[in-house]
């Protein structure tokens, strides 16, 4: 019989962090679509589960938009490869703008006007930062800033009008989707929900129909037929009173690397709802989020939470330990903060804290 530990490990197979990959290029394919919320925690989530993390890996594919980082499948930025982005975009979009829109009620009158500012800005001169665009607009008469400009164009990517631009000093652009991806791969809907399924549960499984719900926004209804049409492709287990789903094979029985430093917006958290805890078996995620905004696993359970400050060339990582941690535990934490601040290009340093005894 499998274990909350035994389906957390599975995932670490599935999502590549003990299984990884050539490139992020994989990375993003593979998991369909990535949280990217937080633009340095979110690459080192993409470079990590890769076999050679570096820097100018995804952004190279940023520069060249064969990856976006846009809003699509929840009101948030993921990234996701040029391929998937139409067709994704148009399945999920119905069950997120509106919570989008809701916000941008006061400016329902001059959405049409905004909309054709923002997109002639583009055309005439594309990669575009926020605050250029923000001036842009008010040359054009139209005084937006702060987060309505935000929830602006967040409606405009979720419309596939815009999306990310080439990226400049790290900082966030925005170009015309046509541009960036002219040719966007579509599905028909009951074919878009089937991939959805068959995709998201070889990349996140073992994961229940809720999650993936959840995770796509869409209607459990919805789920449940992509889930049946892609049923005969993925393989099942039954674990305290829910259905799992995952690609064929059998349970891993090990992990490597065992430990793993991520963002609470990882997609080993966020990439679940209804079976979210079994990466938590001793029942600690509440007590680290109260004190930290990132996870240390090893073997795929959460044992402490995790903070990282970067100053001067250090990279520090607080650690706050949830229980007591055996030595092989603290082992596979430090060499995880190895493996970051090698891709960061700087000196690890661990502050410990927390049970100790």
């Amino acid at each position: 019989m499998l274990t909350d530990h035994a389906v957390a490990l599975w995932r670490l197979h599935s999502q590549h962090l003990a299984a990884p990959v050539d490139g992020a290029e994989d990375v993003v394919r593979s998991l369909l679509a990535v949280q990217a919320e937080n633009p340095s925690q979110s690459a080192w989530a993409v470079a990590t589960r890769t076999r050679d993390p570096r820097p100018a890996d995804l952004a190279g594919l940023l520069a060249s938009g064969t990856v976006l980082r846009t809003h699509v499948l929840r009101p948030t930025w993921h990234y996701v490869h040029a391929d998937d982005a139409g067709w994704l975009i148009e399945l999920t979009r119905t069950r997120v703008l509106p919570a989008v829109d809701q916000q941008l009620a006061p400016l329902a009158g001059r959405m049409h006007a905004l909309a054709d500012a923002v997109i002639e800005t583009l055309a005439e001169s594309p990669d575009r930062t926020r605050a250029e665009l923000s001036v842009s607009l008010a040359h054009r008469g139209h005084e937006l800033t702060g987060m309505q400009l935000m929830l602006l164009l967040a409606h405009l990517e979720l419309a596939a009008l815009i999306c990310s631009g080439v990226p400049r000093e790290a900082e966030h652009t925005y170009a015309l989707f046509a541009e960036r991806v002219p040719s966007p791969r579509r599905l028909e809907r009951e074919e878009a929900l089937a991939e959805l399924a068959l995709r998201y549960f070889a990349s996140h499984g073992p994961a229940t129909v809720r999650d993936l719900a959840y995770w796509a926004t869409l209607t459990l209804t919805d789920a449940r037929r992509g889930l049946a049409a892609a049923a005969d492709r993925l393989e099942s287990f039954d674990h305290d009173d829910r259905t799992y789903w995952h690609a064929p094979g059998e349970p891993p029985a090990s992990a490597s690397p065992r430990g793993h430093l991520l963002q609470v917006l990882d997609e080993m958290y966020r990439g679940y709802q209804d079976s979210r805890w079994v990466l938590d078996a001793g029942g600690l995620l509440s007590r680290a989020r109260e004190t930290a905004i990132g996870m240390a696993l090893v073997d795929g359970q959460m044992i402490a939470g995790m903070k990282r400050v970067v100053a001067a060339r250090t990279v520090t990582f607080e650690i706050r330990r949830l229980r007591p941690l055996e030595p092989d535990e603290v082992e596979a934490i430090e060499d995880a903060a190895t493996r970051c601040s090698r891709y960061l290009g700087l000196d690890p340093r661990l502050v410990w804290a927390g049970s100790s005894d």
